[in-house]
């Protein structure tokens, strides 16, 4: 195998979804749709895109972290974006913006964990679009790929419409749309040519 192609296998899943099987046994994970921001042979790093918060607001945010102009001129929508960290923030966004910090996922998605997002967002600027997750999902080294061969997850890739929309409640059911799967049809049983 090439570097480049073994580069390339490195990061495979970078950028995709993650979209829990029916069968999926994990209850923090159950019809979640997840963003991969990271996948490397030393683990993975995701966010969880369809558990809104209505709690704290964007607004009870921004000043807990005393970030003004408040109320904002723009707000963003927040989720739980996993089980790891619920108190560190994360905002995945266009990449029409990048800040200090930013990491660019692939070419049209960012991720800034910094407070300069959230002030060029308040004062109503910043990305065209973006969501803020308290909290993310992460696996070791091996893991992903050994769920994803178990069959608890299907990959898929990711449009800044499913990403960023706020139709939480149908996200599930649209990812398995983007694949023409219907989950009511799916086997909780992986084969193996």
């Amino acid at each position: 195998m090439t570097k480049a192609a073994s580069k390339r296998d490195e990061h495979r899943l970078t950028g995709q979804l993650l979209i829990a099987m029916p069968t999926m046994s994990d209850k923090r994970f159950a019809q979640s749709v997840i963003y991969l921001c990271a996948h490397t042979e030393d683990g993975a790093m995701g966010l969880v895109l369809n558990r809104p918060l209505a709690s704290p607001t964007f607004e009870d945010l921004l000043r807990q972290l005393d970030v003004t102009p408040t109320p904002p001129a723009r707000r963003i929508a927040l989720c739980d974006g996993g089980p790891v960290d619920g108190a560190r923030g994360f905002v995945l966004h266009t990449a029409d913006w990048t800040g200090d910090g930013s990491l660019r996922v692939d070419e049209s998605v960012a991720l800034t964990a910094s407070l300069d997002v959230l002030k060029a967002i308040a004062a109503g600027d910043g990305p065209r679009a973006g969501l803020l997750a308290l909290g993310y999902a992460s696996w070791v080294a091996g893991q992903l790929d050994a769920e994803v061969q178990s069959n608890a997850w299907l990959t898929a890739p990711a449009s800044l419409e499913l990403i960023f929309d706020d139709d939480h409640s149908t996200k599930w059911r649209r990812a398995f749309a983007s694949l023409h799967v219907d989950p009511a049809l799916l086997s909780g049983v992986a084969g193996h040519a």
